[in-house]
């Protein structure tokens, strides 16, 4: 099913991204199944499921499990740009479900933070702004850094993303 879509010339990118979606919906495919699917994939295939999964946990986190978080987390790191901002989206989606698990989506977010990229800087805005909420180990050097990164960041937009954050967990 999978193959298909990717191999349908006539389909755009988010009308890919929206038949993926849909067998997602209609449980023919589980999350899993199109991560692993993704895994073998060229980096648009891999980022056109990641975004897959973001709208999926958009509406539901708990179709992504603690396997599926690692995975996300590893792709922060990939080269293309996409795959880092829809994996910091998945990421914003289900932080809440892995406290106990966010030190390599942390680490990958606070890189890709700095990435000359302004959606790449907005995604990993949102997630960490969402991450530091949580009451974990990590919400007190992650205020100070967000802090810094505050100083650091040009676009407002971000900045503003930051604040909204950090305000909610001094709360």
């Amino acid at each position: 099913m999978l193959k298909e879509i990717f191999e349908n010339k006539a389909l755009k990118p988010s009308e890919k991204t929206k038949a993926i979606l849909a067998l997602v919906a209609d449980k023919k495919i589980n999350v899993n199944e199109l991560l692993n699917f993704a895994k073998a994939g060229k980096d648009p295939m891999k980022a056109t499921c990641i975004e897959a999964i973001e709208f999926a946990t958009q509406k539901d986190a708990g179709l992504l499990d603690a396997n599926g978080f690692d995975f996300i987390a590893g792709s922060l790191a990939d080269k293309a740009p996409r795959i880092k901002w829809e994996s910091a989206k998945v990421i914003a989606n289900t932080c809440h479900l892995f406290a106990t698990k966010l030190h390599k989506a942390i680490t990958g977010l606070l890189t890709n933070s700095e990435h000359e990229g302004t959606v790449v800087r907005w995604s990993a805005a949102t997630a960490l702004g969402r991450i530091v909420v949580l009451k974990t180990k990590h919400q007190a050097e992650l205020i100070k850094t967000i802090e810094a990164l505050m100083e650091r960041e040009e676009k407002n937009s971000i900045k503003k993303i930051y604040a909204e954050g950090l305000k909610k967990a001094k709360k």
